[in-house]
């Protein structure tokens, strides 16, 4: 049995309790807040209906969007951003679209470039396809097999996937 002496039960109660951890994890939420302008509406993973009525952006990088994908998505990218391949694949201006990649930060820049081209009813995945994960979303490989592999960008976005195999 430990014994402790009064003044250090208070020491180690006060620093348990009234301490903050130096590296708190943060949350997706948190990251889209700093990173983000909310300019483009967010859609939330729950809510998203695939209907086949909406169009599914991937604005990942090539590899990411090759190791897995939302179902039916079209890779767009986003340094190299294919502006052309999205004005011939979407004529409705009016069309819902759903940009993500794979929290929401980049997906958010693409989504302003496709409102400045006049699209009108275009949406950010919240989380991207990292929540979409998290919340059991299924993914898909370039064979269209579901798949248990994300890209998770780099080590540092790793943090925000949850559920799946951490691809690099």
């Amino acid at each position: 049995m430990f014994r402790f002496s009064l003044p250090i039960i208070y020491l180690i109660a006060s620093t348990v309790l009234f301490t903050q951890p130096t590296v708190a994890q943060r949350s997706i939420e948190k990251t889209l807040k700093k990173w983000n302008k909310e300019s483009v509406p967010y859609v939330y993973p729950q809510n998203l209906k695939m209907n086949g009525l909406l169009i599914l952006l991937d604005t990942r990088k090539k590899e990411e969007f090759e190791v897995s994908h939302l179902k039916g998505a079209i890779w767009v990218g986003h340094k190299k951003f294919d502006e052309q391949r999205v004005l011939d694949t979407i004529m409705n201006k009016a069309t819902p679209i759903v940009v993500y990649c794979s929290i929401g930060v980049r997906s958010e820049h693409i989504g302003e470039k496709l409102l400045k081209l006049g699209y009108t009813n275009v949406k950010n995945l919240f989380g991207g396809i990292f929540e979409w994960k998290n919340l059991d979303g299924e993914v898909y490989n370039l064979k269209g097999v579901a798949t248990d592999s994300v890209h998770a960008y780099n080590k540092h976005w790793s943090k925000f996937l949850k559920k799946g195999i951490i691809v690099y």
